[in-house]
């Protein structure tokens, strides 16, 4: 099997290199993402293997498909970027990495509220310049709070149990409840409405598609509490980000920790700190002193890069073997 390999970076490289000891397949790692104008660099190649922010839409999967790809591996849980019908119609399967470390994720959403709550970056600046100044970085306690777990899945519950040990009081909403777990983790249910009208710490953990699109909007915001704040470890596109930037202005909202924005594509991963930014919102999101914005690192472990790979190289063995394809994601 020739596997093409889109936006790579090193640690991919390193992961995959030593995970391929096991499976000996011909991989080409590159360094850019895979889209309309670069499709056609697969010709000759069996599989492609794609991560968050590649395109594979329609007119990429037409181009796949006459290049002679039978299967786009992603390298992530996510798919929102793949056109699972037209994939179906050209006769190319699509395979999916649906859990590499969910404590990854949850842990570094802990981390992001640990930092906004308690002002760790705008202290960790000061002290770095032996400026020992506490003035302005009054943060508040955890224990006692409300926090709202927006999505029940692996990571969700996770991070409700971290929640859980510092003491808040835990609340979700699910469209399929998990009532079990709410019943040995002590979690309550409620409506969408009440998650953010109660939420001290609302954290988003849900899949991105029509129904959760922007579920984080001008109005939801409005009903939150003024003291609030958001976490983001899931995608960026759940929250409306004009909307965002306009809560943060009016104080709607207490702040946000996000690993994701909804137009991440052009400027994550990448270094553009000696360009001009020309995304208006995001350059507006990092003025706020109350927004913690890290680059989609969540999943960033060494556990979970390892999990990346095996599993990831994995499923493309049981296509070559056509056995059955358990991490297949299908229209």
């Amino acid at each position: 099997m020739k596997i093409a390999f889109f936006d790579t970076h090193s640690y991919d490289k390193k992961s995959f290199a030593q995970a391929n000891e096991n499976f000996n397949y011909e991989i080409d790692f590159r360094d850019y993402k895979l889209n309309e104008n670069t499709a056609l660099t697969a010709n000759g190649y069996d599989v492609v293997c794609v991560f968050v922010n590649d395109i594979v839409n329609e007119e990429v999967i037409k181009k796949l498909k006459d290049c002679g790809v039978k299967l786009i591996a992603l390298r992530c849980a996510g798919f929102n970027n793949v056109d699972l019908k037209a994939a179906e119609e050209a006769g190319i399967k699509v395979v999916r990495v649906p859990a590499y470390s969910p404590y990854a994720v949850a842990e570094h959403g802990a981390a992001l509220l640990m930092s906004l709550t308690r002002h760790i970056p705008q202290a960790y600046l000061r002290t770095k310049t032996a400026n020992f100044n506490i003035e302005g970085l009054t943060g508040r306690d955890l224990y006692g709070l409300t926090a709202g777990i927006l999505g029940t899945g692996k990571i969700g519950q996770i991070m409700a149990d971290i929640l859980k040990g510092f003491g808040m009081n835990i609340i979700a909403y699910d469209p399929y409840p998990n009532e079990e777990w709410a019943s040995k983790s002590g979690a309550r249910y409620v409506t969408l409405k009440e998650i953010f009208c109660e939420s001290d710490v609302l954290s988003l953990h849900c899949p991105l598609n029509e129904q959760t699109k922007h579920i984080v909007n001008h109005d939801s915001m409005k009903m939150m509490k003024h003291d609030a704040v958001i976490i983001n470890t899931g995608r960026g596109a759940l929250i409306d980000s004009k909307a965002l930037v306009h809560a943060l202005k009016h104080q709607q909202i207490g702040g946000i920790g996000m690993d994701v924005y909804e137009e991440e594509s052009k400027y994550f991963f990448s270094d553009w700190s000696t360009d001009i930014m020309t995304d208006d919102v995001l350059a507006r999101l990092l003025t706020f002193p109350n927004v913690i914005i890290t680059g989609h690192q969540a999943f960033l472990t060494t556990n979970a890069l390892k999990n990346l790979a095996d599993t990831t190289l994995q499923n493309i063995r049981d296509f070559s073997d056509n056995a059955k394809l358990v991490n297949e994601v299908k229209a």
